[in-house]
């Protein structure tokens, strides 16, 4: 008990914090891609375009994991299932610098590490959330979905750097130290459910809860979670939006950005160190976001966030130049808006299907997200291998989210009810 309490301290915070540094860890394995695409394009001749496949498959499969791995963390518990992940994760980097052919890469990069990281993805972050605080949710949400741009801000300028004076494959050895120095972290402090420690969650007055645990196969609760989805007008508006939510963050920006610099003269570390400072704006939106989750209206939370970050991407073709002014601009206004769209997100979800089925609902919700942003990886990579640049694709991704901000209006609302929604702006 002493150790639950840890003085006031509720366990919960501890809990987040060992959440916090793993999907901090995660976030720098899955930015590593941006900064192997142009080394791999020169030692081994492969495309940009047999590259971004890759990326691709490691997207697909970190946001298809999610919602299975939401139900194996039900069946076996989220200690075990996250240091299993994490341990697949180190080896397959680990093996990265072994790799001689193309499809080594889509196995090691695609399979394996896309694997891996779905388990430690968002889905987890939306788990602990909804087990271990009642109070506090959104901010504490925020504060976890911010974790994937720090990982950015701690590992892109420093893996680019390495990239340039040592070689790609110290990138890989170094990621892969990082994966595997966190098992002890986790297998330590990370516990499973407040009840474990005799403790309810943070702001429920009440005591321990019932651990109200899933048995069967993990597989077919999480198949039949997706079934629920599918019967759901709502669950098809989350699903969609959060497909061009993907398609224009990590797809496009995360896996593109320091080429598409490369592309107008700008030295890797530079594109790296400015993925790096906009992972600083997005700390403070997303936090923000997290926080305004609370206590606005997530709706027009979600409209004024797709439709501004459509009118940036739309800017950025334009913003490229000597001066790094233009570039400078992007990066703080889109910076802002990166994934602030998580904590309204995830209490739209819980609004719409429960609390204790968040972890399950929303893991397909993010498998839509990560699904459009395997395939803005591939297809700004193709886009760019056919027309030589990548204006194409960043002025149809800002359409993409302009659409998105009329859709998310929707989530939650019944036929006529347009005036009570207006009346909430």
């Amino acid at each position: 008990m002493a150790m639950a309490r840890l003085g006031r301290l509720h366990y919960g915070w501890i809990v987040a914090a060992v959440t916090f540094i793993t999907l901090l860890a995660a976030a720098g394995v899955r930015a590593t891609p941006s900064v192997l695409i142009v080394p791999l394009e020169h030692e081994f001749g492969w495309s940009r375009e047999t590259i971004s496949f890759a990326v691709a498959v490691n997207i697909f499969l970190y946001g298809m994991i999610g919602p299975f791995a939401a139900a194996i963390m039900e069946r076996f518990g989220i200690r075990r299932t996250m240091c299993a992940a994490l341990a697949v994760i180190a080896a397959g980097v680990a093996a990265t610098p072994l790799m001689r052919q193309s499809w080594q890469l889509i196995l090691l990069w695609g399979v394996v590490v896309g694997s891996g990281t779905g388990v430690t993805g968002m889905v987890l972050g939306a788990t602990i959330v909804t087990r271990w605080f009642k109070a506090r949710r959104g901010l504490v949400m925020g504060v976890l979905t911010a974790s994937t741009a720090t990982g950015q801000l701690v590992f892109l300028p420093l893996l680019a750097d390495l990239a340039e004076t040592h070689g790609w494959r110290w990138v890989s050895l170094t990621v892969a130290g990082v994966a595997l120095a966190l098992l002890p972290l986790v297998a330590m402090f990370m516990r499973d459910r407040p009840a474990d420690l005799g403790l309810a969650p943070y702001g429920d007055g009440g005591g321990p809860q019932p651990t109200g645990a899933r048995t069967g196969n993990p597989a077919m609760v999480a198949l039949r979670a997706l079934r629920t989805g599918l019967g759901s007008r709502d669950f098809w508006l989350l699903a969609g939006t959060f497909f061009i939510c993907g398609a224009s963050t990590n797809g496009l920006i995360g896996t593109h950005l320091i080429a598409a610099c490369i592309d107008h003269g700008i030295a890797e570390v530079a594109g790296a160190s400015l993925l790096a400072a906009m992972g600083i704006c997005d700390f403070l939106g997303t936090t923000l976001s997290g926080w305004l989750s609370d206590r606005w209206n997530n709706n027009w939370l979600l409209a004024w966030y797709y439709g501004l970050r459509g009118l940036s991407l739309m800017f950025l073709p334009f913003a490229f130049g000597p001066s790094f002014v233009g570039l400078s601009v992007f990066a703080v206004f889109y910076g802002l808006d990166w994934i602030a769209t998580v904590p309204p997100t995830v209490r739209l979800t819980a609004n719409a299907f429960g609390a204790e089925n968040v972890g399950l609902m929303y893991g397909w919700i993010a498998a839509a997200h990560q699904l459009g942003a395997a395939t803005a990886a591939f297809v700004a990579g193709a886009i760019r291998t056919d027309l030589g640049d990548y204006l194409a694709a960043f002025m149809l991704a800002g359409m993409l989210c302009l659409v998105a901000a009329v859709m998310v209006l929707f989530i939650g609302r019944r036929a006529g009810d347009s005036e009570e929604l207006l009346a909430t702006a």
